[in-house]
């Protein structure tokens, strides 16, 4: 059941070569299936020398400051959530999937703005009665 590509989106798919996935044995519970069995997945993709992503997007998944991405730009993700080595191979590679598709999505361009001329004598208004009933504690406290 492999397939030649990881589907992202309609218009993005991942070649197999430049998925590296490795079986190591899981952590945590699991009776003594766990010491004899590689049912966990750690899955490696380059992000930085992905030839199939494109430059916008390989920018975007680089800026984030996410924990999984090395500093040689390659996306680790260690999957040992089931205890079949197939269910959390697809574990992994959803979530690969997730973390690309994440990345697809073009943050909204932020627009300067000035505050208005009533917001600005609001504040200036504020500050003036702020400013009396600092002075009036004051003068209290001297008679």
């Amino acid at each position: 059941m492999v397939s030649e590509a990881l589907h992202v989106s309609a218009r993005l798919a991942i070649p197999e070569a430049e998925i590296v996935e490795r079986f190591v044995r899981a952590s945590g519970a699991g009776g003594q299936n766990v010491n004899k069995v590689s049912s966990a997945v750690e899955l490696r993709f380059d992000v930085a020398g992905s030839p199939s992503l494109p430059e916008p997007l390989r920018a975007r998944l680089l800026a984030q400051r996410d924990r999984r991405l090395t500093d040689g730009g390659v996306l680790v993700i260690d999957a040992q959530r089931f205890r079949t080595q197939e269910r959390n191979r697809a574990d992994a590679r959803e979530r690969l999937a997730d973390f690309i598709r994440a990345g697809m999505v073009v943050p909204k361009a932020r627009v300067a703005t000035k505050p208005t001329h009533g917001s600005r004598m609001r504040r200036l208004e504020q500050k003036k009665e702020r400013a009396q009933v600092k002075r009036g504690r004051s003068q209290r406290n001297w008679e």
